[in-house]
């Protein structure tokens, strides 16, 4: 079973289990993905070092939620006109 997508989970992880979320990631100015620390570093920790406040980190896991759900339900209907 995939991780739980919070702020607390490793950006690597993130990344590795769901590639949806690199896009929500390009797009808030997280051009480090492939970086040493995205093995280490939460998605919290990296969004504070990028500057981000409590309510944006909030709207950022939001996004990667709202994302991989999209891509799953697509996934769905084309299994369904298979």
């Amino acid at each position: 079973m995939p991780p739980k997508i919070d702020r607390n989970i490793p950006i690597g992880e993130l990344v590795m289990n769901y590639p949806q979320s690199v896009e929500v990631l390009f797009n808030h100015g997280f051009h480090c993905i492939g970086c040493g620390l995205s093995a280490y570093e939460t998605l919290e920790q990296g969004a504070l070092a990028h500057g981000f406040d409590e309510s944006t980190i909030d709207e950022i896991v939001q996004q990667i939620k709202d994302s991989v759900k999209k891509a799953g339900e697509e996934e769905k209907e084309k299994e369904k006109k298979k």
